[in-house]
């Protein structure tokens, strides 16, 4: 597909729930896709973050963000559940998921791995995009043209040595995404992708590179239009694809 910029109104009347998206590259995605034209559902643990991301979209996007608290990490079922059917009961549909929210956990070896540790990062990073998925597939299927998107990494798709809980997470993710791409395939108009942002400068890259010159990776702003356009009209017929935002 085609990976540049996305045109503008490039989503418009499109209704898109995003995860993580109070830092990194799930606000900078969830600030152009508002611009695109995004009614958006902004879902993210810390509410007063929340509420500066929704001022601000509201700047140049009014009554276009729903805020949607929910901490990943320690949220029941029955909060996923009340999130769907609000979703459902707003809006009768989902147009696109993207999922961004995610924990690095620590840079250590298999053998000395902190085993709660292991757990968390696991939990928010594979198992909280699986179940938000999987309660969110009813609203995805009142679409015409959906778009699920699982952030990956590319130690998602060759380990490396120290990457731990994150690396298998990622591969985890990968894994997810074709599993259920495959499923969905003839059947719904639910197309499923993972993307690699690559390096990015964000808060989690400085907790794992943090002797690297602050202005090395790329900035979070100049990576999402390959997001936007899966998104958009143009990534229909895309589904099962594992794409990057930059090249190797």
């Amino acid at each position: 597909m085609n990976m540049q910029s996305p045109a503008a109104g490039e989503l418009e009347g499109r209704v898109i729930a995003i995860t993580g998206c109070t830092g990194g590259l799930g606000r900078a995605i969830a600030l152009d896709a508002a611009r695109a034209g995004a009614e958006l559902i902004l879902i993210g643990r810390n509410v007063h973050k929340l509420q500066g991301l929704h001022a601000e979209i509201g700047q140049f996007a009014p009554e276009r963000a729903l805020m949607a608290p929910l901490d990943l990490e320690k949220a029941l079922a029955s909060d996923y559940d009340r999130l769907a059917a609000a979703v459902l009961a707003r809006y009768g549909r989902l147009d696109g998921l993207v999922h961004c929210a995610g924990l690095l956990g620590t840079l250590t070896p298999i053998e000395q791995y902190d085993v709660p540790t292991w757990v968390r990062v696991l939990h928010v990073n594979l198992t909280a995009a699986f179940a938000l998925t999987q309660v969110l597939l009813p609203a995805l299927r009142q679409s015409r043209d959906a778009s699920v998107i699982f952030t990956s990494s590319g130690v998602g798709r060759r380990g490396r040595a120290y990457w731990g809980a994150y690396a298998v997470s990622k591969f985890g993710v990968e894994g997810l995404m074709q599993v259920l791409a495959d499923e969905l395939a003839g059947n719904s108009r639910i197309r499923v992708n993972s993307i690699n942002p690559g390096p990015a400068r964000t808060a989690m890259r400085r907790q794992a590179y943090p002797a690297e010159p602050l202005d090395v990776p790329a900035a979070p702003e100049t990576l999402t239009g390959p997001f936007i356009r899966l998104l958009g009209p143009a990534g229909t017929g895309t589904t099962g694809q594992a794409l990057d935002c930059q090249q190797r």
